[in-house]
């Protein structure tokens, strides 16, 4: 065992103060974290035509939401309380992941307002993914043609795939980083 581990008290061993303290960080640094996501969210220029290079960057960032995960998961088994680190990754990861599929949704309405028979702003196209994401579908905004639709059906398949995949990493990274703290 290295000296950290058997220096650092079990989350239940700390003060009701020192308790309250790490979560009041951790909520903070997780609510600023994701204002700064969705102010760029908001900021970034979104006027690309829907080609090949731009369906080459949204895969990619596909590919680093995957690194953000794999990134969370490495921070959550090293983490002194891993628990309240797992929490965090997840209140950040998701809002990422809903805020990828926005910009896809956003520039798919952009390219061809068809697409969910309204034009969409940034918000609409927030929600709309939140609401995929939830499986809530309120019907208010609908996947017109069949892009929209493949795009809808493949941001479902990934739902599962990333609540499974995600929550099964986090909680696997909340034991081994727990195991470091048992004697």
């Amino acid at each position: 065992m290295t000296p950290s581990e058997t220096t650092t008290p079990s989350f239940e061993a700390l003060s009701r103060a020192r308790q309250r303290q790490l979560i009041v960080w951790a909520t903070l640094r997780t609510i600023g974290t994701v204002a700064v996501v969705v102010v760029v969210y908001y900021l970034i220029p979104m006027d690309k035509t829907l080609d090949v290079p731009t369906v080459i960057e949204l895969a990619l960032g596909l590919l680093a939401v995957a690194a953000v995960v794999a990134f969370q998961v490495v921070r959550t088994t090293r983490a002194e309380y891993p628990t309240i680190r797992a929490v965090e990754s997840l209140a950040f990861t998701i809002p990422v992941y809903v805020l990828l599929f926005a910009t896809i949704y956003f520039l798919v309405n952009r390219a061809n307002t068809a697409s969910f028979g309204i034009p969409l702003t940034r918000t609409d196209t927030l929600y709309f993914s939140t609401t995929v994401l939830t499986t809530v579908g309120f019907g208010d905004i609908a996947a017109k043609t069949q892009t929209a639709r493949v795009i809808v059906t493949s941001q479902m398949a990934f739902d599962l795939l990333f609540m499974g995949v995600v929550v099964r990493l986090v909680v696997n990274a909340i034991k081994v980083g727990r195991s470091r703290h048992v004697a």
